[in-house]
């Protein structure tokens, strides 16, 4: 059953960044548009299950099930309103929300170093995963907040407002779609 979150889990992980890329969605719209359903769909089938066996199957006792399931609730609420900003048209709003997501998801790796650095230090394993986790996507959690502050916009719309709530289509899209 594990499975069930590893494998979508590592399809999103993998796909995210060149979804991330704005030189591939200038280039590809309608590619970007089609993978990113397939990966919105695999993101939150691994979120799922992740909030499944986080909070009834951790390893380290409650401080890990509560992290599990703080950013596994955080992660599928960034991934339904970045789905629902795109289906408004609002490619602003859609580019923070699934920047927030993929720095979640992200996440579970800078728990392994974590977990490393707690076991050098001497605390066991298993009480190292509550404080690793929490570490680690709290962590990744405020470095995407940093980094939406420092360009809140995406390059396309670089030279607008931040607070700026709808966006056209770029370029790509606009040949695409007409």
């Amino acid at each position: 059953m594990a499975y069930l979150h590893l494998t979508p889990g590592v399809l999103y992980l993998l796909g995210a960044p060149l979804q991330l890329s704005y030189r591939f969605r200038s280039r590809h719209y309608t590619f970007h548009r089609r993978r990113g359903r397939v990966l919105v769909g695999a993101a939150m089938i691994s979120g799922v299950f992740a909030l499944i066996f986080g909070s009834l199957f951790s390893y380290g006792g409650l401080p890990e099930a509560s992290a599990a399931v703080v950013f596994g609730l955080w992660f599928l609420t960034c991934l339904v309103l970045a789905v629902r900003a795109i289906r408004r048209d609002d490619i602003v709003h859609h580019r923070r929300w699934m920047i927030r997501a993929f720095a979640i998801g992200i996440g579970i790796g800078t728990t392994r170093i974590w977990l490393a650095l707690f076991g050098m230090a001497g605390l066991d394993f298993a009480s190292s995963f509550g404080p690793a986790f929490w570490i680690s996507f709290s962590l990744h959690v405020v470095a995407a907040e940093l980094w939406l502050r420092a360009f809140p916009n995406p390059p396309e719309l670089a030279n607008e407002p931040p607070d700026a709530t709808s966006s056209p289509r770029p370029a790509a899209a606009a040949e695409a779609a007409g």
